[in-house]
């Protein structure tokens, strides 16, 4: 399950080519908008294991991985960072538009696409600290006005990871963790919450369950 961090808002530099540089991530510090804190080193053995392969992480327009624009061409960790050094697809109408939205200032963020290997959480403030990552992209992105919702889907996929890894050891869910772990699957409130009242208590009309368990299943196997 792939997670993203918040946005760096920071292009250090950018060509007419296409060429540009910028931090994908930065360590320490305060929280990011996430509520984590991603450690020194986090990338090393990510960014070992990409040269032993002779691949990078990919260059995605906001994410989305129909809509590669470009590929990056470096990156090492430094004192502040994730420093990435890409190039712009300047033959995609998306690539030429990323490039004229960064030359004017329109957009300047940059944000990972990544899997937890290994992290800590403090359980008074809340705070997850990222030891360990697995980079599989790193996006140019816009600050949107559906920031929140962003943020509370992060949020549950980490959720979800914490209970997934509960669900290994044996343990048996509540009804709120099972509903928990359905949303950082990607189920609404209302098909999470439903959910649990049909498999956890089996409430519902016998017809309507069935449907709602066939449903159920072929969604978890998708």
């Amino acid at each position: 399950m792939n997670k993203r961090t918040a946005p760096v808002l920071e292009i250090k530099a950018l060509k007419e080519s296409g060429e540009f540089e910028g931090y994908g991530s930065t360590f320490g510090g305060d929280p990011d908008a996430y509520g984590d804190v991603i450690a020194a080193g986090a990338y090393a053995d990510s960014l070992a294991a990409h040269r032993a392969k002779g691949t990078m992480p990919k260059l995605f327009w906001q994410h989305n991985a129909d809509e590669p624009i470009g590929k990056w061409l470096d990156a090492v960790e430094d004192e502040r960072g994730l420093l990435m050094r890409g190039k712009l697809n300047m033959e995609v109408q998306r690539g030429r538009e990323a490039h004229a939205l960064l030359k004017a200032g329109d957009i300047d963020g940059l944000s990972i696409g990544y899997r937890i290997k290994s992290y800590s959480v403090n359980t008074d403030t809340g705070v997850w600290t990222l030891e360990k990552l697995d980079l599989v992209e790193v996006s140019i992105v816009s600050v949107g006005a559906n920031d929140n919702a962003v943020v509370q889907s992060v949020k549950a996929a980490k959720a979800a990871h914490d209970l997934n890894e509960k669900l290994k050891a044996g343990d048996r869910l509540t009804e709120r963790e099972f509903e928990v772990w359905l949303k950082g699957l990607g189920f609404s409130n209302s098909q999470a919450e439903r959910a649990a009242r049909l498999h956890l208590k089996g409430q519902g009309e016998p017809a309507d369950a069935a449907d709602e368990a066939l449903a159920f299943l072929r969604a978890l196997r998708a």
